[in-house]
C-alpha cells in the first residue's frame, strides 16, 4: 500500500526541532521524501501500523500536525508529478 505522510512541526523551541528531526528520520526509514515535509511510503499494512504508531508517539498534538493520505495499492493512477524535482519509482531498484 502507498501512504503519503505529511507533517508540520512547531520548531520555535529546541524540543520542536528535535521532534522534526525524529519524524523525518522515521519517515525516511519507511519511505521516500518527495517534498520537505512529505514522504511517500510504500509499506505493508503491518509496517504502516508500526510507522503510524511511532509517529503518533513522537509528535506533540497541541503543537504539531500529522496528515496521512491512503493511496492504496492502485496508487500509480493517483499520483501525478510535474516540476523541477525528478520523480522516482518506489518499486524500482534501490541504489545505495
Amino acid at each position: 500500500m502507498m501512504v503519503l505522510v505529511c507533517y508540520d512541526v512547531e520548531t520555535v523551541k529546541r524540543e520542536g526541532q528535535k521532534r522534526l528531526t525524529k519524524i523525518a528520520k522515521m519517515c525516511k526509514n519507511y519511505g521516500q521524501r518527495v517534498q520537505n515535509s512529505v514522504f511517500e511510503c510504500k509499506v505493508a499494512p503491518d509496517q504502516w501500523e508500526k510507522l503510524k504508531a511511532l509517529l503518533l508517539e513522537i509528535y506533540k498534538p497541541e503543537a504539531d500536525s500529522l496528515r496521512f493520505y491512503y493511496l492504496g495499492a492502485n496508487w500509480h493512477n493517483r499520483v501525478e508529478h510535474h516540476g523541477a524535482k525528478a520523480t522516482y519509482d518506489p518499486e524500482g531498484t534501490l541504489l545505495v
